[in-house]
């Protein structure tokens, strides 16, 4: 067996928003650019358009890789190719918190970051010898250089025309012990650090102007890494970029001097997790908050002092959480916590979890099988809706609450008063370039609340 080429797929929900997809298929081209070079590799974003499935052969191997919301689109293509004699490889979040799920359907799965296995996965399928499971959770040295995009895959995805964000990543794990985060079975808990010298290439040679930072916790390296940190910032300072954002904690409020670094590398948000406005729910949140309002909003308020956003992304559904937690957290946003922007979403019971494993074990997960009683349906796990028994409230109190903040938070009068307050922060030469990202995140959350009401 000789392979034709490759295709790689990235499952489709959101389709185009005014031309442009909102998720780049940022791993799929690092798996794209480890392919041999005499082989030809295609990724197919089913956000950008229908796929030609009709296309395909038995000499063609097929890489899907989804995340447990998209799973079930991932099914229902591996089926469709399948027909047509293509061996399909799943890979991605879900396939490695469930990997004897997705193995019932698909022809091998790729299991961990997949860098190492990959390239064996392709010489085994040109060999006609692919194997049902590839296994690969040594967690990748990112300190030796990892899939360096090359210029056959930039130019096929042409990030720049088709998608609204480009994604970059830096450093990849998280030390944290949050009960409800996949980031630990995914990523792994060791915190690993790129070359600041292959950020800035990567940079360069993609021509981004600006990024939003795919790691998980990339706030914490302020703790961890500070001279690494520094380096980065000073590194970012030189080059010419519009602005970034990141995840990050609370924690980095702690540390002015790499703050202002990181204002002077052009960074324009912090994504941070306040997760709760309940302190009873500190246990969850895995050191990373605290719950208290009166802190949080001292942390907002020492970012802002160095000309940097903040975007408060919250959760709720956590055993301590009753009805009022929803007012409180409405109150906390409205009056007075000047935050930029704002993510409220539904505990998720994500597989892999302790979360989830302690609700299994007292019964409390929702049944969620799929319509064709095939196997379980993951399409309510969006972390817009409720999948389990919370301990305080009932499902419907949670649903009830939870639209109600919603409606409240991104009601068009309060995004106007965030989105204007960010854009008035910015220096006035910049204002006319931050115009837009003052307001998009508001409008991205407001779009990802609409689903659960579509």
């Amino acid at each position: 067996m000789s392979l034709r080429r490759i295709i790689l797929i990235q499952p489709g929900r959101d389709g185009r928003y005014f031309g442009r997809a909102t998720s780049e298929p940022y791993t799929l081209m690092r798996l794209a650019s480890l392919a041999p070079a005499a082989l030809p590799v295609e990724i197919w974003d089913e956000d950008l358009g229908r796929l030609p499935v009709e296309t395909l052969g038995p000499l063609d191997l097929v890489g899907i890789s989804a995340k447990t919301l998209m799973i079930d689109r991932a099914r229902e293509l591996a089926r469709q190719i399948r027909v047509q004699g293509s061996p399909v490889v799943i890979g991605g979040a879900h396939a490695t918190l469930l990997p004897d799920e997705v193995a019932g359907w698909a022809d091998a799965i790729a299991v961990g970051e997949g860098y190492r296995t990959w390239p064996e996965i392709i010489r085994d399928a040109d060999a006609g010898t692919l194997q049902p499971r590839y296994v690969d959770e040594e967690w990748a040295d990112l300190g030796s250089g990892v899939a360096v995009l090359t210029e056959r895959v930039l130019a096929q995805v042409d990030e720049h025309r088709n998608y609204w964000t480009p994604y970059l990543e830096i450093t990849r794990g998280c030390p944290r012990s949050c009960t409800f985060c996949t980031a630990i079975r995914v990523s792994g808990q060791k915190m690993r650090l790129r070359p600041v010298e292959e950020v800035v290439d990567e940079i360069e040679r993609r021509r981004l102007k600006r990024f939003f930072l795919t790691d998980d916790n990339f706030g914490l390296n302020f703790r961890l890494e500070p001279a690494y940190m520094e380096r980065l910032f000073r590194a970012l300072a030189r080059l010419p970029l519009h602005g970034w954002t990141c995840q990050a904690e609370q924690m980095v409020a702690d540390h002015p001097d790499l703050l202002a670094l990181a204002r002077e590398a052009h960074l324009d948000k912090f994504f941070i997790g306040f997760e709760s406005v309940n302190p009873g729910n500190r246990k969850e949140l895995g050191g990373k908050a605290r719950g208290e309002v009166a802190t949080s909003r001292e942390v907002v308020r020492r970012i802002h002092k160095h000309g940097i956003g903040v975007v408060g992304l919250f959760v709720f559904g956590f055993d301590s959480d009753t009805p009022e937690t929803f007012r409180v957290a409405r109150d906390f946003v409205v009056q007075g916590s000047e935050l930029d922007s704002v993510s409220a979403t539904i505990l998720t019971p994500y597989p892999g979890t302790v979360q989830r494993r302690e609700l299994e074990a007292a019964g409390r997960i929702l049944p969620h099988p799929a319509p064709d009683g095939d196997g379980l349906s993951w399409s309510r796990y969006d972390t817009n809706h409720v999948t389990f028994r919370p301990g305080s409230m009932t499902v419907e109190q949670l649903a009830q609450g939870y639209d109600w903040l919603c409606r409240q938070l991104y009601a068009p009068a309060q995004m106007a008063r965030r989105g204007l307050r960010a854009w008035s922060r910015h220096d006035l030469g910049k204002r006319r370039r931050r115009m837009l990202s003052s307001f998009s995140t508001d409008i991205g959350y407001r779009r990802e609340f609409m689903h659960r009401l579509s």
